[in-house]
């Protein structure tokens, strides 16, 4: 039995390709501030009333929504380049 390759077009289509979920930052102070957004969130929730705490979650959403976007972005505009990279380099003699 032939083994199967992994063809990332096939897998583009099929939606298996999900970068999104195999990024992992190697700063090794990344779980480090983790828990620290994780423990002062979790101060706030017993130091704050509900509906301060809850006006301070929704911040903290629209600010990972306003990133998840400049990350998508960069990340198109790192692709593209690095596409018009290699159209230069096997273009040019």
């Amino acid at each position: 039995m032939k083994d199967k390759v992994s063809n990332l077009i096939e897998d583009l289509f099929h939606g298996k390709l999900r970068l999104d979920e195999s990024i992992h930052p190697e700063q090794a102070e990344y779980q480090e501030i983790n828990r620290q957004i994780s423990d002062l969130m979790q101060d706030y929730k017993t130091q704050l009333a509900e509906n301060e705490y809850d006006a301070l979650e929704q911040l903290v959403d629209l600010i990972g929504q306003s990133t998840s976007m400049y990350v998508e972005a960069a990340f198109e505009k790192g692709f593209r380049t690095g596409g018009k990279l290699i159209i230069e380099v096997l273009c040019k003699p």
